[in-house]
C-alpha cells in the first residue's frame, strides 16, 4: 500500500491565533501515524508561476490514514484553533507511488 501525502500552501495572517494550531495539530498528525516531512522554511519556485506563502508537507502510511487524520476528532479541534489566522489554506491529500518490490 503506498503512503498518502498531504501538502498545503497556507498565508498567516494572525500568528498568534495560528500558533494554537500549531501546538495542537501535531498530535492529530502522529495519532494517524502521519509525519511532518516539510513545516515551513526556505523554498525557491524553480518551474512555473506558483508562489506559495508557506508550505506544509505531510506523510501518512495510506490515504485512508491520512482521510482518518482529516475527518479525526483530534485534527477538526485543531482547524477550529486556526480559523482566521490565515488569508488561506489550501490542503491537498495525494497518494504516493508504490514501492517496487
Amino acid at each position: 500500500m503506498p503512503a498518502a501525502y498531504i501538502i498545503v500552501d497556507m498565508q498567516i495572517s494572525n500568528m498568534e491565533q495560528y500558533q494554537q494550531y500549531m501546538a495542537q495539530a501535531p498530535a492529530a498528525v502522529a495519532a494517524a501515524g502521519g509525519e511532518y516531512l516539510v513545516r515551513g522554511g526556505r523554498f525557491e519556485t524553480l518551474e512555473g508561476q506558483w508562489q506559495p506563502s508557506r508550505i506544509a508537507m505531510l506523510r501518512f502510511p495510506s490515504f485512508d490514514a491520512a482521510k482518518v487524520f482529516y475527518d479525526g476528532e483530534m485534527y477538526r479541534a485543531a482547524r477550529e484553533k486556526r480559523l482566521g489566522a490565515t488569508q488561506f489554506f489550501n490542503m491537498v491529500l495525494v497518494e504516493g507511488v508504490a514501492a517496487p518490490v
